[in-house]
């Protein structure tokens, strides 16, 4: 048996197909390459960014009459980086630098790029790729090097990275799946895959150079294990497991229209993540009953200046109509110190994640919340709409915005423009302090929604992006559980309703314990929704409840993450989680 190269998986499923490396390297044709006189140089370069930006416009247009409409925002975004002014300019001074076309262009992406990596959040820091992309496609169109050509057959894609336009511009039907040396699972990349449910695997590092060109390979998304020219018994094995996995599907496909309810008829709702309003149709594919998180900083970074309420509109309008009737929550602009964006002139900040971001942002800057606060009530006449404000540590803050939503009002009638009274005002408890004052907080709005990410970052101080110290971030760390409980409790003594759209929502054994608790809305990113309900659909409602008595009992969590499992294997083994 071969020895399996062991990645990160970050799209389940198990793949097989001839490697096809992607991402060239360019440093062959470079040495190549001819300059001519400085005028010619900068005509290529600007013939190049015409040629580019039609390119895009195509592949654009192409993905979205196949409703790949993620895929077509991400090229959006390329195409406004291949006609911004300052990428135009920056090309020009690094030709005259250097006096080559090709090289100039790369240089101007490269530097670009360097900025955002050195920026903290991790989303930021992957857009990276996307410049480095731009630029490498400007610089092959002066070169004329082609992108990679499918033939017959399956291709798993492989490089160190691999420019999200080449796996836009391929047929979905011909890649089996993705190998990255590198990259994050928030790179447009593994977002493009996601989409598509293109297994995925990263972090292999230098092993990446063992793939050659035509290799067969198995991919498992899953475990994260790569196997390059597998043998006989090998490829009997996986194609077992393969199987396994269509019937897992197919599965879950049938749980789609069947609701999250316990054996002794408790019900949760089952709602989905979204980045745009163009991930609802997909949500939807999943069996979500709804948004429970549009993360509307989305919105924003789609700009280069800041967004007009009509802008807003008509993104927000959008998603609530294709909820049909279901619950859109809209969370407010989370953009700060760790999301910066040009137009904002935010200056940079030592620790960020506590700086100047999210509400405290909005608070301060009525010419940016007072739009979005009006898009979102016009909004509501289209359906269920709801308005969930982030970073909230305080009663001040809550009562500020409640003053705001009553101008937004006011404002809204005096211009003759109709609003929804019925928007839900809510706020996303992830700081420590939200969850300890919930109490207080629960007498303002009408919902809690739970984010765990930030909230166990917090309350354990642990840097999640440190792999030092990533064991210690655990959802099932007793002061976490202990945080958690007490929000929904006072939620339910306040009677509004408490979610969660943190990862921990994806977890199917949290989901229980949560259950326990009596929460009543679960939100997290689509794909996890069929595992979810299936654990919930597997056990009552006084199962989850004498589970949470055992579990606050216990005082570590890797204990109880181990006590969950083993209690719950058999609803496990039943949902194939």
């Amino acid at each position: 048996m071969s020895e399996p190269i062991r990645g990160k998986g970050v799209i389940s499923g198990i793949a097989v197909g001839q490697a096809l490396l992607a991402g060239q390297n360019l440093d062959g044709y470079l040495a190549a390459y001819h300059p001519g006189s400085a005028a010619e140089e900068q005509s290529k370069a600007e013939a190049a960014l015409v040629a580019v930006t039609e390119n895009l416009l195509a592949t654009i247009e192409r993905l979205r009459r196949e409703e790949q409409a993620e895929q077509a925002a991400i090229l959006e975004a390329h195409r406004m980086m291949v006609q911004d002014p300052m990428m135009a300019e920056n090309i020009k001074s690094k030709i005259e630098a250097c006096g080559s076309a090709p090289q100039g262009i790369l240089d101007a992406a490269n530097e670009q790029a360097k900025i955002f990596e050195q920026m903290e959040d991790e989303y930021f820091a992957a857009r990276a790729v996307d410049l480095r992309d731009v630029g490498k496609r400007i610089a092959k169109y002066v070169l004329g090097v082609k992108e990679p050509e499918i033939g017959a057959g399956q291709v798993i894609l492989c490089g160190e990275e691999i420019e999200p336009s080449v796996v836009a511009g391929m047929p979905t039907e011909q890649i089996a799946g993705v190998i990255l040396g590198s990259g994050s699972a928030t790179s447009h990349v593994v977002i493009i895959a996601k989409a598509r449910a293109i297994p995925t695997v990263l972090g292999i590092g230098d092993k990446i150079d063992l793939i050659q060109d035509g290799d067969e390979i198995i991919l498992d998304g899953s475990r994260g294990d790569i196997i390059i020219r597998p043998t006989e018994a090998e490829r009997s094995l996986y194609q077992t497991k393969i199987e396994e996995q269509k019937k897992l599907a197919a599965h879950y496909a049938a749980l789609k229209d069947l609701p999250a309810v316990t054996k002794d008829g408790v019900r949760i709702e089952l709602t989905a993540n979204i980045g745009t309003h163009m991930d609802v149709d997909n949500a939807l594919t999943y069996g979500a009953e709804g948004v429970g998180l549009f993360r509307s900083e989305f919105v924003f970074m789609g700009s280069t200046t800041i967004p007009t309420e009509e802008d807003q509109f008509k993104a927000y309008r959008a998603a609530v109509e294709k909820c049909g009737g279901h619950i859109c929550v809209i969370r407010t602009m989370d953009i700060g110190g760790d999301k910066p964006l040009p137009y904002l002139n935010i200056a940079p900040e030592e620790n960020p994640f506590l700086g100047y971001r999210a509400l405290r942002i909005s608070l301060d800057r009525h010419d940016l919340f007072l739009p979005q606060i009006k898009a979102i009530l016009r909004a509501g006449l289209y359906g269920k709409a709801a308005m969930m404000v982030p970073m909230v540590i305080s009663v001040s803050e809550i009562q500020r915005v409640l003053k705001l939503v009553e101008q937004a009002k006011v404002e809204l009638a005096h211009e003759g423009k109709e609003y929804s009274d019925d928007v839900q005002i809510g706020i996303m408890v992830e700081t420590p302090a939200a969850a300890v004052v919930s109490p207080l907080l629960s007498q303002y709005v009408d919902f809690f929604s739970i984010g765990t990410n930030d909230l166990i970052q917090y309350t354990l101080a642990v840097d999640r992006g440190n792999a030092q110290i990533a064991h210690l971030y655990n959802p099932f760390n007793p002061a976490v559980l202990r945080l958690v409980q007490g929000t929904i409790q006072s939620a339910r003594e306040r009677g509004i309703w408490a979610g969660m759209c943190g990862e921990m929502a994806s977890d199917p054994y949290a989901a229980v314990i949560l259950l326990g608790m009596g929460i009543t809305e679960l939100s997290m990113s689509a794909p996890s929704i069929p595992r979810v309900k299936e654990m919930i659909r597997s056990v009552t409602s006084t199962q989850a409840k004498e589970l949470l008595a055992d579990v606050m009992k216990m005082e570590h969590g890797v204990e109880i993450r181990a006590y969950l499992h083993k209690m719950l294997e058999s609803s496990d083994a039943s949902a194939g989680v």
